[in-house]
């Protein structure tokens, strides 16, 4: 009734769960993860004690195979019902399904990921993961790379009982919001007719609203942009003698603290300017 793609980004330093269900809220009951130790999904008669023992067992430094057999080997059942995948900080993933769980039910691991499913519309719904993940841009951020998994394994027909749920969980240290926090994205769509659609949507505005900017793509404030930016703060009734702090004060209303860097603009916080932002919304 679920399926899920646990991994670990190219580099090794973030890992993360998706998954999508006909299931209310099903990221409150499967992912689990933790910066630099490992990522867990439990699904189909799902053990919620699984994901803290796996943690526990990754952080030792057991490999996520001998991490699902110890899971099953200390679950006093139904364990032919149960699937779990597990990724840790290195080596291969590793998947387990029971021999019972509800037909079409499978996985696939490899080098850097997990895939499991059950209830599934057919076989191609793993099948078409783990070529998304394979084919994917390894330099591509954890979060949209998972995404992209998870969306082929939906549009291959996912649940075969239909769409409710869907949640995305990455962890890499200081990735989180103002640097404080090891959660890069903590997402969750819990009931909706086209859960893994929005959970994009909303990945999008979380890159926008908790994301840093790129270096690359910073904009000096100087000359006419600099005019225009002001003149626009004045409208959006941020008047001051110093630029930058009338744009830091108009961004912290408008949530994009996390993308001003004294003496320039990001492109997309200039984009949101021009618009108008929340504030003439």
């Amino acid at each position: 009734m679920t399926f899920s793609i646990v991994a670990r980004s190219a580099d090794g330093r973030a890992l993360g769960v998706a998954v999508a269900s006909k299931f209310l809220g099903v990221g409150a009951a499967v992912p689990a993860a933790l910066a630099d130790v490992g990522a867990v999904a439990t699904q189909s008669y799902a053990n919620l004690a699984y994901r803290p023992q796996a943690l526990a067992l990754l952080g030792t430094g057991v490999a996520a195979a001998e991490t699902v057999k110890a899971l099953i080997a200390g679950d006093a059942g139904p364990i032919e019902h149960r699937q779990v995948g597990v990724v840790g900080p290195e080596g291969p993933g590793a998947t387990f399904t029971g021999k019972e769980c509800h037909d079409w039910a499978g996985g696939a691991a490899g080098a850097d990921y997990a895939i499991q499913g059950n209830m599934l519309a057919g076989p191609a719904v793993v099948g078409d993961m783990e070529a998304a993940w394979l084919s994917g841009d390894a330099a591509q951020p954890l979060p949209y790379r998972l995404l992209e998994a998870l969306t082929a394994g939906d549009l291959a027909g996912g649940d075969r009982r239909g769409r409710q749920s869907a949640a995305l969980l990455v962890v890499s240290k200081g990735r989180g919001y103002g640097g404080t926090s090891d959660v890069w994205a903590d997402l969750r769509v819990d009931d909706h007719t086209g859960p893994v659609a929005e959970l994009a949507r909303l990945l999008a505005m979380h890159s926008l609203y908790f994301e840093f900017p790129d270096p690359a793509t910073l904009l000096p404030l100087t000359g006419a942009l600099a005019d225009e930016v002001a003149e626009r703060l004045v409208e959006a009734g941020h008047v001051g003698p110093d630029l930058d702090d009338s744009l830091a004060s108009w961004a912290g209303i408008e949530n994009l603290e996390m993308r001003i860097v004294p003496g320039h603009i990001d492109p997309l916080v200039l984009k949101h300017l021009r618009s108008g932002g929340a504030l003439h919304e």
